[in-house]
């Protein structure tokens, strides 16, 4: 029971990845607030969070409202009394387009959720940690972070800037006890990346196989991510294992060349 007697708070917890990582961390042991703005998910991903055995908090919460996180983060305090482990998962996939044709809404809200909502998390959430002099921030950016990715440039300077803000909230934060680190997913199966995939199929005229094949040649494992191949990582970053370990971004891509 590697996370025994700690709580957390799942930004997009109700699917994908954020579920994996919430279920992960149940299992060892940890109370789990899942935040999101899918109400029905949310509540599915609890009762299986509940059949575990787990303290499950639910939170309609869209990361871009900062009054809305405010009253999600002291919502999860009140409830375990405690906040140790914050994972900024929360993101939508934003549009796909190139450059000149983005609405500059859609930039907007895709800056919105991806960046500035991780910022908002833990403006909220670090006050707790600092006063407990410990605590764990787990940022899930993207390979998208690292490379220049054509068509999708509201999402990729989103992840871009995670990265950033994971540095740089590693240097504040480490005075205090609190480590913050990303983790950068490849391709990673689930409904997000067919969507991913039939919007750039799309795009560019092409059949969804001969995309998803293009996001595979690049991988040393020629295979999409697991979501429970980031929810392990997640876990061993939120563990004690990963103590000496901050402002670092693991990529969990299958061997993508970066």
């Amino acid at each position: 029971m590697k996370l025994e007697g700690r709580a957390a708070i799942v930004t997009g917890g109700g699917h994908g990845i954020g579920r994996a990582i919430a279920l992960r961390f149940a299992a060892e042991g940890c109370a789990v607030a899942i935040a999101g703005t899918a109400r029905e998910r949310l509540e599915a991903t609890a009762q299986e969070l509940r059949g575990q055995g787990a303290r499950v908090q639910v939170s309609a919460t869209d990361v871009g409202d900062e009054a809305a996180v405010e009253r999600m983060v002291a919502a999860a305090v009140a409830e375990f009394g405690r906040l140790d482990i914050l994972v900024n998962n929360a993101g939508i996939t934003g549009p796909t387009a190139a450059a000149v044709d983005i609405a500059r809404a859609e930039w907007d809200r895709t800056l919105e959720i991806n960046l500035t909502g991780a910022l908002l998390c833990a403006k909220h959430a670090l006050p707790h940690m600092i006063r407990a002099k410990s605590g764990r921030i787990i940022n899930i950016t993207s390979v998208a972070g690292f490379i220049g990715y054509p068509l999708r440039a509201a999402y990729a300077a989103s992840k871009w800037g995670m990265i950033g803000l994971n540095r740089t909230l590693a240097l504040e934060a480490g005075p205090h006890g609190i480590t913050v680190n990303a983790i950068a997913p490849g391709s990673t199966r689930g409904e997000r990346m067919s969507r991913v995939i039939q919007a750039r199929a799309q795009a560019l005229g092409k059949s969804d196989a001969e995309i998803e094949r293009e996001y595979l040649d690049p991988t040393a494992l020629k295979r999409m991510v697991a979501e429970e191949d980031v929810a392990a990582t997640a876990l061993f970053l939120a563990s004690d294992e990963a103590a000496s370990i901050t402002g670092d971004t693991i990529a969990v891509s299958g061997g993508f060349r970066i």
